[in-house]
């Protein structure tokens, strides 16, 4: 299970980063977290893309190879396969800041702080996918609500940016209830997502979900939510069977009112939902849509 860092393969007890790494030292970094199936990447050029977008959003940089770290990440995967004899896998692509020495120590000859693009650091880590219960498919999982909020206004809460220790403290105090996941809200009270999901609501046949970083409407508020991979997939496979698909704000009314609510990522596909914290939904068992979501993600 070696660690590819910068182009080399190195132990994992050899994998590190230097001191003035920009994500060691200020969370400067982005990050794509992928499944392998049969020795190939599902949606590997949507992640990459979605990577470059934000790295270009952010300033992090301009220009990433988005065809070279695909070669990469395959390289890396065939590697595993070879090792390991499995062909499924999770794949974790971390792109940082890289090494930024002092970088507000220096100026230029107008005064102003001197310009340095250091090099990105490149790792990526390729291990046995995770194993959930069958019963979370089967008969659904519980969900608390964070009790932290998303700011739209944040320009990098939409992003799938290394600063994930807000998430990790909301799913910790989730399980700590007895719940696989956390709902986000916003300053404004509206649904955003889970810690680390996508969040479908479906009520009399029809999916609603909230507004994803691209999708908001002309002069509306920036929507603090990532566009998740699997979620665009899943959102494509409802409307190509005939299921009305409608972005729109959510509240915590259209959460307890929904007669299904299903999560999504790259890890687990798609998980349906039974009870948010005491609240129980559609019955406390897995609505129709959800399972044909999850039936088509399995195919």
């Amino acid at each position: 299970m070696k660690i590819w860092i910068n182009g080399k393969f190195v132990e994992p007890n050899e994998a590190r980063v230097g001191y003035f790494d920009g994500g060691f030292q200020h969370g400067i970094g982005l990050f794509e977290t992928m499944l392998a199936r049969g020795g190939a990447v599902l949606r590997l050029e949507e992640h990459l893309t979605r990577l470059g977008d934000s790295a270009r959003a952010l300033s992090l940089f301009e220009q990433l190879r988005i065809e070279a770290l695909g070669e990469a990440v395959h390289h890396c995967v065939q590697a595993f396969v070879e090792e390991s004899g499995l062909r499924d896998a999770r794949v974790r692509l971390t792109v940082t800041g890289g090494d930024l020495g002092r970088p507000f120590a220096g100026a230029n000859a107008s005064g102003g702080a001197a310009a340095r693009v250091p090099d990105p650091t490149v790792a990526i880590h390729v291990q046995p996918p995770t194993r959930y219960p069958d019963e979370f498919f089967t008969k659904g999982v519980a969900v608390s609500v964070a009790e932290s909020r998303v700011n739209p206004f944040d320009a990098f809460t939409a992003h799938k940016t290394l600063a994930y220790w807000p998430r990790i403290q909301a799913l910790r105090a989730a399980a700590a209830a007895g719940c696989a996941e956390a709902l986000w809200f916003s300053v404004t009270n509206h649904l955003a997502s889970g810690s680390v999901s996508s969040v479908f609501l479906a009520k009399r046949g029809r999916v609603f979900v909230p507004f994803a970083r691209g999708e908001e409407l002309a002069g509306a508020r920036p929507a603090p939510v990532l566009p998740g991979c699997t979620r665009s997939a899943v959102i494509l496979w409802a409307e190509g069977t005939g299921v009305d698909v409608e972005r729109r704000d959510l509240t915590i009314d259209d959460v307890l009112g929904a007669d299904e609510i299903f999560l999504t990522n790259a890890s687990w596909g798609v998980l349906p939902v039974v009870r948010v914290e005491k609240h129980e939904v559609g019955g406390g068992v897995p609505g129709e849509i959800a399972r044909a979501m999850r039936e088509k993600w399995l195919a």
